[in-house]
């Protein structure tokens, strides 16, 4: 994925921004990624990202097509598995 592709669909936050967010601002938490436009708020889906961002925001590496990212948060919704959270 590229930096400006979304990672939390439902406010439309892009990599780029909780990239930047992380090494700016060096939260404390994981779920402090959330002060970034709301973004692992919304349905969840982008969570376990957000983690991995947090973690090492210089290390980060999606490799798939936002397609195929988009497809997997559809199955993730439509399979209504528990909710990933912070």
């Amino acid at each position: 994925m590229e930096p400006d592709d979304r990672i939390c669909y439902c406010f439309r936050v892009a990599l780029r921004k909780l990239v930047n967010l992380a090494r700016r601002e060096r939260p404390r938490r994981a779920s402090q990624m959330s002060q970034c436009l709301d973004a692992g708020t919304g349905c969840g889906w982008c969570v376990p990202f957000l983690k991995k961002i947090w973690e090492d925001p210089d290390a980060v590496r999606l490799d798939e097509t936002p397609d195929e990212y988009a497809a997997r948060r559809k199955t993730y919704i439509s399979d209504q598995a528990p909710r990933n959270e912070f």
